[in-house]
């Protein structure tokens, strides 16, 4: 299936119903009076994040959603039926923007997750909600509001823990096939990753993570050499970022060095935000150079580079270091989900409680009633809306 990370699409809700203008009609009633009901609300159209999926290429062929429109009302009170409503299932990771206004809308990150992308219209009313003793025999009603219409755009970043990233034939996808069950095109030429590949490690029955692999990068894709940066917003979610470097690349000129410095660079052009993340180098290919040698150039690369986090020496092919890197790797992902855990917990305490909001508040409404005395008469609704406390004196009077 081919794969696609950015989709337009039109949704359309259901305008609401017209209300009814209908009067009770039967046998010994001559004056029965109105009974025209609502309108049904027109149908909404929601976006639910469903985890079999992982690409949007079904929107290429389906650009034009519409809900279904609410029925008017009838006589006898009797409300219209409401028009149904849509859900569109898409990947998780899926970001959703309004295209005329730029704004987003939202982001479904969870499975069975809901977002509201059009609001259907409300239901008009019947002419019986406008009885009164003065006029018994209203012919007055509301029609139905129409509902939304707008074009969104959808944005797939794909939700994994960690991210393979390197130059091209850095043996990512080799290594993302060594220690997981995804079957990716592997070969001995350049860019023959074309786009994310997703792969679950499992570690054993109680841990295991998403690894993603994305295509290489070389020096200007910032700019779009190449692939380009097409693909590196798909690390952006992740927790932790695995550099690749190749070291016996194919060409004899190659500095890994230099690859490193050229692509942390392109990192920088494209999210200062990514250099922040945990990244740890990952030399890879030991299993073509002898033992010895292969450890001392690694050493001598990251002490060139002036590196100061974990490296490693590793062999997909024969699985030298694998299966300690992703054991390590599981190891740190526990320890960065704890410390967000608690991080998010210290939010959660700082909190007010709904006790304190209740005692401010009320503090507030007395506070208001010292600054501004009701005058005699005067109307609550009225008073409010053009008095105004000023912060200054709050701030002194507390």
């Amino acid at each position: 299936m081919k794969f696609v990370d950015e989709a337009s699409i039109q949704v359309s809700a259901g305008n609401g119903g017209n209300g009814s203008a209908s009067f009770r009609r039967e046998k010994y009633i001559q004056f029965g009076g109105p009974d025209g009901g609502d309108g049904g609300r027109g149908g909404c159209v929601f976006l639910e994040g469903d985890s079999g999926l992982n690409t949007l290429v079904d929107f290429r062929h389906k650009r034009k959603s519409n809900a279904q429109n609410g029925q008017g009302g009838s006589g006898r009170n009797m409300t219209g039926k409401s028009g149904e409503d849509i859900v569109i299932r898409v990947p998780l990771g899926t970001i959703v923007t309004d295209e005329e206004t730029g704004d987003q809308v939202g982001e479904v990150t969870e499975t069975g997750q809901q977002l509201l992308v059009a609001q259907g219209g409300k239901g008009g009313l019947g002419n019986v909600h406008f009885k009164s003793s003065t006029n018994r025999a209203p012919r007055q009603t509301v029609p139905g509001t129409p509902g939304e219409s707008r074009m969104i755009q959808l944005e797939l970043k794909v939700l994994a823990d960690v991210g393979l990233l390197g130059f091209p034939n850095a043996g990512k996808s080799t290594l993302i096939t060594a220690v997981s069950a995804a079957t990716p095109k592997v070969a001995d030429y350049p860019f023959t990753t074309l786009y994310p590949n997703l792969g679950v490690v499992r570690i054993d029955f109680e841990r295991s993570f998403v690894i993603a692999d994305i295509p290489g990068l070389i020096e200007g894709a910032a700019e779009g050499t190449g692939l380009g940066i097409q693909f590196l917003k798909h690390l952006q979610r992740t927790r932790l970022l695995l550099h690749l470097v190749d070291l016996a690349p194919l060409a004899l000129d190659v500095d890994p060095v230099a690859q490193v410095r050229q692509l942390e660079q392109e990192m920088q052009k494209f999210d200062a935000g990514l250099m922040d993340k945990p990244r740890w180098l990952v030399f890879t290919k030991a299993d073509l150079m002898p033992p010895g040698e292969a450890e001392a150039k690694a050493r001598e690369a990251a002490e060139e580079l002036g590196w100061e986090g974990p490296w490693m020496l590793i062999s997909s092919v024969t699985q030298s270091g694998t299966q300690e890197l992703m054991q390590q790797v599981s190891d740190v992902l526990e320890k960065i989900k704890e410390e967000e855990q608690q991080a998010l917990a210290i939010e959660v305490a700082d909190l007010p409680s709904k006790e304190q909001c209740k005692r401010y508040f009320t503090f507030q409404s007395r506070l208001w009633h010292r600054i501004y005395p009701l005058p005699a008469g005067a109307r609550w609704q009225g008073v409010y809306s053009a008095m105004r406390p000023r912060s200054e004196e709050i701030n002194r009077l507390q």
